[in-house]
């Protein structure tokens, strides 16, 4: 199913936002002086548009919720000294009002929101009218639906410049990422609303500064159109996410590594096979990373097993998870006799784990 949007091509005042879309900046605006010096060090890696967290939705009570509406004329300072352009996150209607009257040149809306249609109604409602890029991350959930729902319900509201923010995706089993990227979920958004720019925000997939390069490239692979990265003057001191932030000299390196592959001829968006390789590799990525995960839990039952006196083998269960794999190949369009073969090979894996397991726990007598 493809959607229809009433979209124009990102732009600020002087400034056509061309692919790869740099915005950097720190995770919180702490201080005057720390949001200052991190612009200055910024535009001096050539970054034009900078973003900082005025208002910080946090998980628990009690951490650094941002300093709010006392930062905006730290950001005014920002474009009246280095030229730069500003953005921040907004969560509310009090949000939109206060960063617009302090002239704001971009707005985000954060994920924790996204998920939230009430609160992007309530968003959608305060930027009627407004004549500025507006950047919807993906919801904390992997809900494609949800994304698009909060994409449409701001483009009613009559603003046009959208573009999408893939920030990755929460799970409760531990990975290498903070986020998961489930990469096939933004693939399918570009697939579904080609004309929507996605920007990829590496900081938050990753958790890790050291991860960023890696995550960043991947997504200029994947024929993104740029990246937000949270860049700190001094990311160990950070007020808030100090483990995902690069300094601005660390960004300037990164930018210059990226390797930048245009597919493009003139005004339409070509795919190529190099691009359909990479959008291949990612989901091989994801594939391995579940395979993973799959395997660890066998080994915690066939931990269970041993403690118990219960046989590896147990028939009844692999028949019954064979029966519903070859019924759920059917209903998602995949071969069922594919399928078989693949879960044939993932239970002699499994068994070959528990087994391992087993022999373990006995030598330990």
């Amino acid at each position: 199913m493809e959607h229809k949007l009433d979209l124009q091509p990102l732009a600020l005042p002087g400034l056509e936002l061309k692919r790869p879309i740099i915005i950097a900046g720190p995770c919180s605006a702490e201080t005057e002086e720390q949001t200052l010096e991190t612009a200055r060090q910024l535009a001096a890696q050539g970054v034009k548009i900078f973003r900082a967290g005025i208002w910080k939705p946090r998980t628990r009570p009690g951490a650094f919720e941002g300093v709010g509406t006392v930062g905006l004329p730290w950001l005014k300072k920002v474009k009246e000294e280095t030229g730069m352009f500003v953005s921040v996150e907004v969560a509310n209607a009090h949000h939109v009002y206060e960063a617009l009257k302090f002239g704001v040149d971009m707005l985000w809306i954060g994920a924790r929101t996204t998920a939230n249609p009430f609160a992007v109604q309530e968003v959608a409602d305060a930027l009627t009218g407004v004549d500025k890029p507006v950047l919807i991350k993906n919801p904390v959930n992997p809900d494609l639906e949800l994304w698009i729902g909060a994409i449409e319900r701001v483009n009613r509201a009559g603003v046009k410049m959208i573009g999408a923010i893939h920030r990755g995706f929460s799970t409760y089993d531990k990975t290498k990422y903070r986020n998961n990227p489930e990469w096939q979920i933004p693939i399918e958004l570009r697939r579904r609303i080609p004309e929507l720019p996605i920007i990829t925000d590496p900081s938050h997939i990753s958790g890790k500064s050291e991860m960023i390069a890696e995550i960043s490239q991947e997504a200029m692979d994947l024929n993104f159109n740029g990246l937000i990265i949270e860049s700190h003057m001094c990311p160990e001191k950070a007020w808030s996410d100090a483990s995902q932030q690069v300094t601005p000299q660390h960004l300037g390196e990164i930018k210059q590594n990226l390797v930048v592959r245009r597919s493009a001829i003139g005004d339409t968006p070509r795919v190529t096979l190099d691009e359909l390789r990479q959008k291949i590799d990612s989901i091989d990525k994801q594939l391995l990373e579940t395979l993973k995960s799959r395997m660890k839990i066998s080994e915690a039952i066939g931990k269970y097993k041993y403690e118990n006196n219960i046989t590896i083998l147990q028939t009844r269960r692999y028949d019954e998870v064979m029966n519903n794999r070859r019924k759920q190949a059917e209903e998602v369009g995949l071969s069922p006799e594919f399928v078989v073969k693949v879960y044939e090979h993932i239970h002699e894996e499994s068994i070959n784990r528990q087994n391992k397991v087993m022999n373990k726990e006995l030598a330990k007598k």
